[in-house]
């Protein structure tokens, strides 16, 4: 991907913040060029279109995301339960701003960007997910009741809550309601429940204080 500095990450970062703030059908190519301070034909040279700088964006938050999850995951030199903490912090940092209405736009009005993300947190994200979490019953800090593979589907359940309206609008609507909040706090709190229940003790202690 291109870097942050250049003409292409500039573009690419402040078309994501536009889709962000507005969606992905409000935001014109228009809005994209003046944010930019640039001429619209400017902006065609580096992308064809509004889709295309979508798709690209996207593509390009999955590998800061992955840089950074994987940075966490292979470092040996963090403690289990900072790992867990950090890997939090990161997943909520990227995908918490991603509105639900955003997401709903994408399914109906791109529907490939919206399937290659899906495609992405599933095979990517719940797998490194899954990695971490068999390394924590490897070093004995994760309850030896739980079941492994139970965990990364409840993980994976609070993640698509998140990011799914569709997932959130199976359930009555006095629970939508109740577990009405931001994002950021939903996703925190719906893994901190899990972590805090499969940890060891020992474990939960470092990982409150993590």
């Amino acid at each position: 991907m291109s870097k942050k500095n250049s003409p292409e990450g500039k573009i690419l970062d402040v078309a994501y913040r536009l889709f962000l703030e507005k969606g992905y059908r409000n935001t014109t190519m228009d809005d994209i060029a003046t944010d930019l301070g640039m001429s619209k034909k400017t902006l065609y040279k580096h992308y064809p279109g509004k889709l295309e700088l979508l798709s690209a964006s996207f593509d390009l938050l999955c590998t800061r995301m992955t840089a950074k999850v994987e940075g966490i995951v292979d470092n040996r030199y963090l403690a289990f339960p900072l790992k867990l903490r950090s890997f939090l912090n990161v997943v909520a940092t990227y995908l918490a701003p991603i509105n639900p209405e955003l997401f709903e736009d994408l399914r109906e009005h791109a529907p490939g960007v919206w399937q290659e993300f899906k495609a992405y947190i599933n095979e990517s994200a719940h797998l490194r997910f899954a990695k971490l979490i068999e390394e924590g019953a490897r070093l004995g800090l994760i309850n030896t009741r739980i079941n492994v593979s139970l965990v990364v589907m409840l993980y994976a359940a609070a993640v698509q809550s998140i990011w799914d309206p569709k997932f959130v609008a199976q359930f009555p609507e006095a629970i939508q309601k109740g577990a009405k909040m931001s994002p950021a706090d939903a996703f925190e709190q719906a893994i901190s429940i899990i972590y805090n229940g499969i940890l060891t003790e020992e474990a939960r202690s470092e990982f409150q204080n993590a």
